[in-house]
């Protein structure tokens, strides 16, 4: 992968578009070293926490919510703002910056009253990762390749930032070791997938409003889309083992990844070991398509029939 297509694709994971200058066009490993620490000491303490671009995962909203103690829908509307994630018609949040400083609603000349369980953006800076899977490519039997994981490491070095100055040194691995920073990409690996994946198809390919509603409700709410898999035809449609249904029933976490299997079902087609549709559902959905099918050979020839007469009649 070329400096350019790193910058070009580090960037829009960072929120950095208006200025790609401050990622440097060094590809990182956990190995490599950095100089970098923030503190109420440094001058520029908490200037991140403004100007800036916060986009939130299902995650990062499901551990806002516990440690606010407030529903998935008051916390969208109180502490979000929509938009669409990563030039996608998908839909997502952001954090809603406060009006009168326009900095992250949970920060205080102190430093962040959330801190322990702040967003996944924040705990990347000033450490981006790329990590990608290029898929759209087919194999001779039209099979869909997706090549080798390819990850690597870049700094994001703002002017403004003091942090990069400290003599504290560290590898990367030990950065992120220390932000938390793993454990938020093995909850994430799936959700930016999806998105990657959507982002791959280009604008030939959109959403219907149908699956953006699907999709947003899945990514932000568990409370709802737990409601819409035990109170809806959910589970009359899907074979879904007793293990798994006990798991989605009690434990969010657990919850978050089916949604994210069934995002990628019902979006993509995906076949996904945890769900897939019963044979009934299947027998009924040919014998519908089938039906239409029929409806509309008839449709046909009732038209034929009808235009035949009307030119006998005009003889």
């Amino acid at each position: 992968m070329s400096e350019k297509d790193m910058n070009a694709k580090a960037k829009t994971l960072f929120g950095k578009e208006r200025n790609p200058s401050n990622i440097q066009p060094v590809k990182l490993s956990l190995d490599s070293k950095l100089k970098f620490r923030c503190h109420p000491g440094v001058s520029c303490f908490t200037a991140c926490c403004g100007n800036i671009k916060i986009i939130l995962t299902p995650y990062d909203i499901l551990i806002l919510t516990k440690r606010l103690q407030i529903q998935p829908h008051e916390f969208l509307q109180k502490y979000t703002m929509p938009t669409y994630l990563e030039k996608t018609d998908m839909p997502g949040v952001m954090i809603k910056m406060r009006e009168d400083d326009n900095k992250c609603p949970f920060v205080t000349p102190d430093g962040c009253t959330v801190y322990t369980d702040r967003p996944s953006a924040c705990r990347y800076y000033p450490v981006g990762m790329a990590d990608f899977r290029e898929g759209g490519s087919k194999d001779t039997k039209g099979n869909e390749l997706v090549s080798e994981e390819e990850r690597f490491f870049f700094l994001v070095k703002e002017d403004y930032c003091k942090g990069h100055y400290e003599d504290k040194e560290w590898t990367v691995g030990e950065w992120r070791a220390d932000q938390g920073v793993d454990v938020r990409d093995d909850m994430n690996k799936k959700w930016l997938r999806l998105i990657m994946r959507r982002k791959s198809y280009g604008h030939q390919a959109t959403l219907s409003e149908q699956a953006k509603r699907m999709f947003f409700m899945a990514s932000t709410d568990l409370a709802h889309f737990r409601k819409f898999v035990f109170e809806s035809s959910f589970l009359q449609t899907y074979d879904i083992d007793p293990a798994t249904i006990e798991k989605i029933r009690e434990d969010d976490v657990e919850l978050m990844f089916f949604s994210f299997d069934y995002l990628a079902n019902t979006l993509f087609g995906a076949q996904m070991s945890t769900l897939k549709v019963k044979d009934k559902k299947i027998k009924e959905k040919v014998q519908e398509i089938k039906e239409r099918q029929d409806d509309a050979v008839i449709s046909a020839v009732k038209d034929y029939e009808d235009l035949k007469a009307a030119m006998s009649e005009k003889k």
